[in-house]
């Protein structure tokens, strides 16, 4: 979890400040959480009028949390917000004082209310994804420096299924957008039972196809959290794109890191070295109509230890071919 933090050079100290999102202060008040985080409900139903409460709560998303417990960024025109899963997530704080200064108010209407938990971001825009539950797909949206309006500036219907897939972050090259469909999808029929699924809010559903999409193709199976970047490979002849590249942090397809994750797992003492392994992970995708693309290992694991995640690179790369990760 990401916490806000600050640094007095002149005393050579730093600080922290946890973010009061209404999640956080419910929480607080009622000694545990209250609204739906990424693995925990708000509590069985009792009867029937406690699930209808709880699908209203979902539908209207009262009941999702707006714990903005992943990415602290600073926007094109200096403003700085901290944001998770949830859109209402977005929350602006005082980079100073690192207090919270209250919700971030989008003005363009847009009505989801799930978004990519890192966007990308330069001096001039902001570029996320919004997840559209009910038609399964996702958009892709532009945000100026300045401005609280995000504009749609794409659409990827998902291929895989009656739910989109998790997308927790997402890549961009410098004329495309990949957006990844991954067969950890969102369950419906568990989210409106307020009931935990296999994976909290997901299943996991290889068999339903897994999909890149910048030409949208299919892809082997693979599991992430976090992409490091992509480029365009260019053909020699005429210096038209013919691939898109794709690297991430990968976990072999399997879903089961979610579950390392477990706050009572990593405090026990007894999960260490249990988590799975992880690779360099590079997708090439084809730009001429070839249906499917490739996943290979671009590092030989042992390299790093079989273990690699939360990747930096040069921001001057960003989109563009580089040679180096920090992680």
């Amino acid at each position: 979890m990401d916490t806000p933090r600050s640094s007095a050079s002149h005393s050579g100290k730093g600080a922290h400040r946890q973010v009061e999102s209404e999640a956080y202060m419910s929480a607080k008040a009622n000694g545990r959480p209250v609204l739906c985080e990424f693995s925990q409900c708000p509590g069985k139903p009792a009867n029937l009028i406690d699930r209808v409460r709880n699908v209203i709560g979902l539908i209207t998303g009262a009941l999702i949390t707006d714990n903005a417990n992943v990415t602290v960024t600073q926007l094109g025109d200096g403003r700085v917000v901290c944001l998770s899963q949830s859109t209402k997530s977005t929350i602006l704080i005082d980079p100073d004082s690192l207090g919270t200064m209250g919700r971030f108010r989008y003005t363009d209407g847009l009505s989801s209310m799930l978004q990519s938990r890192h966007p990308i971001m330069n001096e001039s825009e902001f570029l996320t994804l919004l997840l559209d539950l009910v038609r399964s797909g996702y958009l892709v949206v532009r945000m100026e420096a300045g401005s609280s309006e995000r504009k749609v500036i794409g659409r990827v219907d998902c291929r895989g299924g009656p739910m989109p897939g998790w997308m927790h972050s997402f890549a961009v090259t410098e004329k495309y957008v990949v957006v990844p469909e991954m067969p950890l999808q969102y369950s419906a029929s568990n989210m409106l039972k307020s009931e935990p699924a296999l994976f909290y809010a997901f299943d996991w559903l290889p068999e339903s196809g897994i999909y890149m999409h910048v030409a949208s193709v299919e892809v082997p199976p693979f599991m992430t959290f976090h992409f490091i970047n992509a480029y365009e490979e260019k053909a020699d002849e005429d210096g038209q794109a013919t691939t898109v590249i794709v690297d991430c942090c990968e976990y072999y397809a399997d879903p089961t890191m979610i579950q390392t994750l477990l706050l009572h797992k990593l405090r026990s003492g007894t999960n260490k070295d249990e988590l799975p392994d992880s690779r360099v992970g590079r997708f090439r995708i084809p730009l001429d109509g070839t249906p499917s693309g490739e996943l290979q290992s671009v590092l030989d694991p042992e390299e790093h230890g079989r273990g690699i995640d939360m990747c930096n690179i040069n921001p001057s790369c960003l989109g563009k071919k580089y040679r180096y990760i920090y992680a």
